[in-house]
């Protein structure tokens, strides 16, 4: 990975249905984003700040808040989706109950 993290605002808008045929779609290895506002304050965080020792990601299946990563926020919600490389200092703030995948990946 040449940046240290890739952030898609909502992933299924990244591999649209086909009308006709099949399509296969790599994703870029730039960061990128989008805004749109969140809800009002709730729930749970996790605001120290976190590392992995090896690349990650995370996927937010349900729920609403915002996702710090490498010192940039983002809102999240469902259909977020993040790719860190080792090491990048991310946290995650909870506006809503959320249920997300984490994913640690071989080195």
């Amino acid at each position: 990975m040449t940046t240290p993290y890739i952030l898609f605002a909502d992933l299924a808008t990244e591999a649209p249905i086909p009308a006709r045929g099949s399509s296969a779609r790599r994703f870029p290895t730039r960061k990128t984003s989008s805004s749109w506002s969140s809800p009002s304050p709730r729930a749970s965080s996790f605001r120290s700040g976190y590392t992995s020792a090896r690349p990650a990601i995370i996927h937010i299946l349900e729920g609403e808040g915002e996702l710090t990563v490498g010192g940039d926020p983002y809102p999240a919600r469902s259909g977020t989706w993040l790719r860190m490389a080792p090491e990048v200092k991310h946290s995650l703030t909870a506006r809503t109950p959320m249920r997300i995948a984490l994913y640690l990946l071989p080195r």
